[in-house]
């Protein structure tokens, strides 16, 4: 028996933040790597700590991301967020690394861009976006209208 699905097409808008969140995430994932270990530094980390702290996170939503799903995009924005503080800290206190620095930030800001805003946006196509919160009070109200309290 095959299994037959509703797709629903994407709008212009969405796919432009489903592009903007993959190339910025697949630019995170190669600048990263092309910094810690391709670029001089001026602090010794192993290679593990490298791969374990700044790759590792940018490679668990990639296959989600990859497939566009809108729950692996909203909770891939918060994994960004390490990015972005970690930029900002480096634009902060290492003044010789302030491009690197400044390269992870346009990525991560890219990133968190398109993610949220592909998994709201997304959301809402699918319907599966959460109800406003006044709709839900008005179904609960109409639920318990009428009925005694116990």
């Amino acid at each position: 028996m095959s299994k037959t699905t509703i797709t629903v097409p994407m709008t212009k808008l969405v796919k432009t933040m489903r592009y903007l969140a993959l190339c910025s995430h697949v630019g995170l994932i190669g600048w990263m790597i092309t910094w810690y270990f391709f670029l001089p530094m001026t602090a010794d980390y192993s290679v593990g700590f490298i791969i374990l702290i700044y790759i590792v996170p940018l490679l668990l939503p990639l296959p989600g991301i990859i497939k566009g799903l809108p729950y692996t995009h909203a909770w891939a924005s918060f994994i960004v967020l390490f990015y972005f503080l970690h930029s900002i800290t480096v634009i902060y206190a290492e003044p010789t690394q302030i491009i690197y620095a400044s390269i992870e930030l346009v990525l991560a800001i890219g990133m968190f861009a398109g993610c949220s805003s592909f998994a709201r946006l997304r959301g809402q196509e699918l319907g599966t976006g959460l109800p406003k919160l006044k709709s839900v009070m008005d179904d609960e109200k109409k639920l318990y209208e009428g009925k005694p309290n116990e």
